[in-house]
C-alpha cells in the first residue's frame, strides 16, 4: 500500500511537471508580452490549416524555450506557413 501511494504522488508531481514545461502561451498584443523580451524568429509550413499552424508554432517555440509567441506572417493555401517572435 506504501508503494502504490508513493507511485500516485510521484505520477502526479511529474504530471505537473510536463505540463508546466510544456506551456508556451500565444501572445496576442504587446501588452501581453509584460516583461518578456524578444528572443528569436521560428517558422512553420506544410500545416492543414490555422490552427495546425498555430500549434507547429507553439511547438518550435517549446523547443527553443520559449514562455510565449506572436504569429507575424501566416498564408498559404493547401498547405500553410506562417513566422512567430518567441519570447523569454
Amino acid at each position: 500500500m506504501k508503494t502504490y501511494l508513493t507511485l500516485v504522488v510521484l505520477a502526479g508531481a511529474l504530471a505537473t511537471a510536463s505540463f508546466s514545461a510544456l506551456s508556451v502561451e500565444s501572445l496576442t498584443t504587446s501588452t501581453d508580452t509584460g516583461q518578456l523580451r524578444p528572443a528569436g524568429t521560428v517558422s512553420v509550413s506544410r500545416a492543414s490549416n490555422l490552427d495546425d499552424l498555430q500549434d507547429k508554432l507553439a511547438e518550435k517555440a517549446r523547443e527553443q524555450g520559449a514562455k510565449g509567441f506572436v504569429v507575424n506572417a501566416a498564408g498559404g493555401d493547401n498547405h500553410m506557413y506562417g513566422t512567430a517572435t518567441i519570447y523569454k
